[in-house]
């Protein structure tokens, strides 16, 4: 977030070539202790310890993602620099997403760490760690889109727990919500130039990005709304449906 807030001062060279390296999983604290997804447990949010297991995963989740940011800044060179200011400030805020939702762990007497995560977002970094398009596509035009949907879900079933941990995470997942709608359009911007700037239809193009990099389908209710705010034009919209 700091350095977010300074981004003014810095200079950006996106012509400077991007020095090639694997996509390895950066610093991270000891713990959480990272499992398979199948090895983490599910989280019901109709009591205390599983609205807590569930924030500790959206945290998980926030992290990762500040990371994915920066790695979409310093591993892809030759784009405009309005793209290198726009995942900077997609880390800013996502850092901004875990520090609320560390805060409210806190105040639950938990802490980031506490319960074991997984690296289900960084497994689809390290896999679209050499083709920046594909990266735009799959991660947050699929992957954090998919929050998009999941949000109000997890909101419903938090308002119905009607305590006051609950709705304090409910405000939470607004803020979070409002602002991941921006991530979603930041990605589906990017993708689009790239398809254009190298003559590929953006529709057909994702099929075969899905299928190359096997990414997850998306599945429903969507937030149809919130889709259409971040920028999926009516026939994505109808893809996503019928597939």
């Amino acid at each position: 977030m700091e350095m977010f807030a300074h981004s003014a001062q810095f200079s950006i060279a996106p012509t400077a070539p991007a020095l090639p390296a694997d996509c390895h999983l950066p610093g991270h604290p000891q713990r959480p202790v990272l499992r398979h997804h199948t090895e983490v447990a599910r989280r019901s949010p109709a009591t205390l310890e599983g609205r807590i297991t569930l924030m500790h995963a959206i945290a998980h989740i926030e992290f990762n993602a500040i990371n994915l940011a920066l790695d979409a800044i310093w591993r892809f060179d030759a784009m405009p620099a309005a793209y290198y200011q726009d995942w900077l400030q997609v880390a800013g805020e996502e850092g901004k997403h875990f520090l609320l939702i560390r805060d409210w762990l806190l105040a639950q007497k938990h802490d980031y760490g506490d319960f074991p995560a997984h690296q289900g977002l960084w497994t689809m970094c390290e896999k679209t760690a050499h083709d920046i398009t594909a990266r735009m596509a799959l991660v947050p035009r699929t992957l954090e889109a998919r929050g998009l949907d999941a949000t109000p879900q997890i909101q419903a079933k938090l308002r119905q727990a009607g305590t006051p941990d609950a709705w304090a995470a409910v405000e939470i997942l607004d803020v979070i919500l409002r602002e991941e709608v921006g991530h979603v359009a930041i990605g589906n911007h990017w993708y689009r130039f790239l398809c254009q700037r190298n003559d590929m239809d953006p529709q057909s193009h994702y099929t075969a990005l899905a299928l190359k990099y096997e990414a997850p389908r998306p599945r429903p209710p969507f937030n149809t709304q919130a889709r259409q705010a971040a920028g999926f034009t009516d026939e994505e919209l109808a893809w996503l449906e019928q597939h």
